[in-house]
């Protein structure tokens, strides 16, 4: 079952005319959207389903400077700014809440981990702090562990799936943009090496610049075009809640992964517990995969499914420029893995009592887009003038997707960067240069 998300409606008429056409309607594409007409260019969303249909209303809506990769933190500091912001310009809550974030941990090497960050939290003025075996007791229950410590990152929080990107969507329209959902972007229009436009399913729109921010889909749409962008995607299992009591607002531990949403109800997972889906891209991209899946192996199960056949990264996607592609899947809504959703139900129930009477409203699985790097790419194209990439967040787009969306239009304007952007160049996985595998 999809989750649910605030609707938009869409525009009833294409324009002819643009200056920028976004590809792509979850958080990173949105925010890309609202930042543009922020600078006063005209700006078209399109979006194959609807807004945040696949990952950016699957997420469980972590918005975390702790523990990321280096590379990523002034991109981190920037988009937890916007997202103080965001509600403020807009007009409308986007559920982000500063609430921190508690971590625990049995396991000694993974508390060795969380310690040897603390130079780059000091390093970016990060607030974090070691929680030694009783505080961290203190926070989360030892009925099924016995924790060795843990953390708290006080300034991380959390936002809202079901609203974040939509809002962004709406404060983008309110701005002069146009969206378009049930209308999928099919091919570049190219003139002499420079964008011209895009081709949809209902037509062409002219355009200078097309941001391509479609997540999963990122690397088939620019294939077409002769761009190759590795990328591969890992299906995950969430669960959201009913409202019940309050047990702790943002929650880490290896048994679980717990948020809580607005309504009181919690989203509900298990970090790590991914599958690699055995696909043609994959099969294609092996080798720049190989470090990032050598360094996760006891974490990861790989398995065949449908996806071989079907979706972004099948046989027909690789090997044939069929436009229909895009709307023969809307939406990506692979299932989600019955056995991992009891064990998530088990976990959280054997370690806060308080939540036996709990019950599931729904469950979902994720395709997550992923670079080989585990580090976004947010960059121009060079091999065609007027052509950017934002996409392949690894897991971490809800979170860096106000960020990722700022940075993506200081790029596409030409202005002068507000972060380093040569750490998400696409150049750096396609150049040869030695692959350092970041955190998911």
């Amino acid at each position: 079952m999809s989750p649910v998300v605030q609707k938009v409606i869409s525009d009833a008429a294409l324009p002819e005319a643009v200056d920028v056409v976004v590809v792509g309607g979850g958080i990173v594409g949105t925010a890309a959207a609202y930042y543009l007409s922020k600078r006063g260019l005209s700006v078209a969303l399109l979006e194959k389903g609807h807004i945040a249909c696949e990952q950016s209303s699957r997420t469980w809506g972590w918005c975390r400077q702790q523990n990321r990769d280096p590379r990523e933190m002034p991109l981190s500091l920037l988009s937890m700014h916007l997202w103080d912001s965001l509600a403020g310009e807009i007009g409308k809550d986007l559920g982000f809440r500063r609430t921190g974030l508690v971590y625990t941990t049995d396991d000694a090497a993974m508390l060795a981990s969380w310690e040897a960050w603390k130079p780059v939290a000091r390093e970016f003025g990060i607030e974090t702090h070691m929680l030694n075996a009783s505080q961290a007791a203190e926070r989360i229950p030892e009925t099924r562990r016995k924790w060795v410590g843990g953390l708290h990152s006080v300034a991380d929080g959390k936002a809202e799936p079901a609203l974040a990107a939509p809002v962004l969507a709406e404060g983008a329209r309110a701005l002069g943009a146009t969206i378009h959902q049930a209308c999928a972007a099919q091919a570049l229009d190219i003139t002499s090496g420079r964008i011209t436009g895009i081709h949809t399913e209902r037509g062409l729109i002219r355009a200078d610049a097309v941001l391509c921010a479609a997540g999963a889909w990122a690397s088939t749409f620019l294939r077409r075009h002769g761009i190759v962008f590795p990328q591969a995607s890992v299906r995950q299992t969430a669960l959201r809640t009913k409202p019940t009591v309050n047990v702790g607002e943002v929650i880490y531990c290896p048994d679980l992964a717990m948020t809580r949403r607005l309504d009181g109800s919690y989203t509900m997972a298990i970090s790590g517990r991914v599958t690699l889906e055995v696909t043609p891209q994959g099969l294609r991209f092996s080798r720049e995969f190989m470090p990032q899946f050598i360094q996760r192996l006891k974490a990861v199960q790989v398995g065949l499914s449908g996806s071989f056949l079907s979706g972004p990264e099948s046989l027909s996607a690789l090997f044939s420029g069929d436009p229909g592609l895009f709307t023969r899947s809307r939406i990506l809504d692979p299932a989600p893995n019955r056995r991992l959703v009891k064990a998530i139900m088990a976990n959280v129930v054997g370690t806060f009592p308080e939540l036996s009477g709990i019950e599931i409203d729904h469950s979902w699985g994720a395709y997550v887009d992923c670079t080989p790097d585990a580090v976004p790419v947010v960059s121009a194209i060079d091999a065609i003038s007027g052509l950017h990439l934002a996409a392949g967040c690894s897991g971490h787009g809800f979170g860096l997707g106000p960020g990722i969306g700022f940075l993506s239009a200081q790029l596409v304007t030409g202005d002068m960067p507000s972060v380093d952007a040569s750490h998400f160049r696409l150049a750096r996985l396609v150049d040869g240069s030695k692959v350092k595998v970041g955190s998911l």
